[in-house]
């Protein structure tokens, strides 16, 4: 394993007593569903609740293995506190509310019986000062990991003052290994590429995107991942608008669970899309033999004829003409 890339592990040793069981996996099937989530103020803590308890028992009455909330969907949060405050220091009051935040999805995911991918929520490390894009990753069990967003876009550095993670997890799964790039992670192909090598057939892409374009570059990037390394990209995005934050005043989303570009996969390697801009949850069964097939029997075979890239790009030649 490289020094970038650490793998997290759910144990169910740590299952409690009388916690539901994950969905049965037939036939190496799974079953995800993705939220183009619509953010709005929220007068209290039990509203917050109340939307996301109701999506989780969506997609477990639809029996998913697998739930994925987007980026920063939890500012909507700051419609609680005195928004005429600077936003770093509201932003620092958002990180404060972690330990409810861990212990509400924590529940939920026990209760379901699902893995849910909690979108992304600022945090801080116990008495230090850097701020973070953290996205805690929940098993059936409660247990959970965390991926930091590894790349800052200009407002998260300039504006919201937010600090890069440094590592790159890989996540250990009873439905199969994944990782999660988030929103801007997912322009940075090496990322990818690195969780395909530690045998990654998901890629989780929470996103928060407030323009036509922003929202471009990562569906494209994802897309172009799915591709690359021959795996499923599970992509959420967030919809509505908080006039009153900045940088999330305004949101241009559109889900999708993304596929490989290849015969037994789904036709333009979309395998459902949402309507952009309206709140909707998307299922769709991912059969995860089909990636392991592909990456070895594929027309193609990117993610294997890759091994020789990393020399050829080490003797690049420049030639003037």
């Amino acid at each position: 394993m490289s020094e970038a890339t650490a793998m997290t592990r759910f144990p169910s040793s740590a299952e409690p007593q009388g916690a539901p069981r994950p969905h049965p996996r037939p036939r190496n099937r799974i079953r995800v569903a993705t939220l183009q989530y619509f953010i709005r103020p929220v007068g209290a803590l039990q509203e917050f609740r109340n939307q996301i308890e109701g999506l989780v028992n969506t997609a477990a009455d639809n029996r998913c293995h697998l739930l994925v909330f987007p980026e920063y969907f939890t500012t909507q949060l700051l419609t609680l506190g005195d928004l005429k405050r600077p936003i770093r220091d509201q932003l620092r009051d958002l990180a404060l509310l972690v330990p409810h935040f861990v212990d509400l999805m924590g529940d939920l995911a026990r209760r379901s019986g699902m893995y849910i991918v909690a979108g992304t929520i600022p945090a801080v490390d116990d008495g230090q000062e850097a701020l973070y894009n953290q996205c805690f990753v929940f098993g059936p069990s409660g247990q959970h990991g965390i991926q930091r967003k590894l790349h800052m876009t200009r407002f998260e550095t300039e504006d919201w003052k937010v600090s890069p993670g440094t590592r790159l997890r890989v996540f250990d799964t009873a439905i199969g290994r994944m990782a999660v790039a988030i929103c801007y992670d997912v322009e940075f192909p090496e990322l990818a590429r690195a969780a395909a090598r530690q045998g990654a057939y998901l890629l989780v892409v929470p996103s928060c995107t407030e323009d036509r374009q922003g929202f471009l570059r990562v569906r494209y990037c994802a897309q172009a991942r799915a591709i690359e390394n021959q795996l499923y990209v599970i992509h959420a995005s967030t919809v509505g608008s908080l006039p009153m934050v900045p940088a999330v005043s305004m949101n241009f989303g559109q889900a999708s669970i993304l596929t490989p570009s290849d015969f037994p996969f789904s036709r333009d390697g979309i395998l459902a899309e949402g309507v952009p801009n309206q709140e909707s949850m998307l299922i769709g069964e991912l059969n995860m033999e089909t990636i392991e097939d592909s990456r070895v029997h594929g027309t193609v075979v990117p993610l294997w004829d890759s091994r020789t890239t990393a020399e050829v790009v080490s003797t690049l030649e420049e030639v003037s003409v």
